[in-house]
This record gives structure tokens, sequence and C-alpha cells, in this order.
């Protein structure tokens, strides 16, 4: 794999990027010590996540009052007792 120095990476980044994009990665180096790989993205990684709400849904409850718990504990907290 290619190494560039990193002011060479610095003064031509947005050719790198795009040369990495079409499947020629390289590695950055600092003071000849290999630092990072820059490679493409595969095109799962470019897919968006799925939306994940309402996973324990039915499996856990929620108390009414779950906003009030430990209340007057933060309370002391705050106030210093």
């Amino acid at each position: 794999m290619r190494q560039v120095n990193m002011h060479e990476a610095k003064t031509h980044l947005s050719r790198l990027v795009e040369e990495a994009a079409a499947g020629q990665g390289f590695v950055i180096c600092k003071a000849g010590k290999p630092m990072v790989r820059v490679t493409p993205l595969d095109d799962a990684a470019n897919q968006p996540q799925p939306c994940r709400l309402g996973l324990l849904r039915g499996h856990c409850q929620v108390p009414d009052d779950f906003d009030q718990l430990a209340a007057a504990e933060i309370a002391d907290l705050f106030e210093g007792r």
C-alpha cells in the first residue's frame, strides 16, 4: 500500500481521498512511522442504520413516576446536604 508523509497528505488531501475512494488506499506516515490507513468505504458502511425505536416494547415497564425517582436525593446533592 502506498505511503505518504503527513505534509503531502495535508497538501494533496482532496486528490488522495479521490484516489482512495476509487480503490487506491494509502497509509499516512509521520516521521516515517505509519499512523493511519485510508481506504474506501464499502457499500454496507454507507447504508443508513435502521431505526431501532421501540426495540424493547413489551419487554420492560417504565413506572409512571420515573421522572420523580430519587428527586429528594438529587435535590440534597445539589444543595450540599
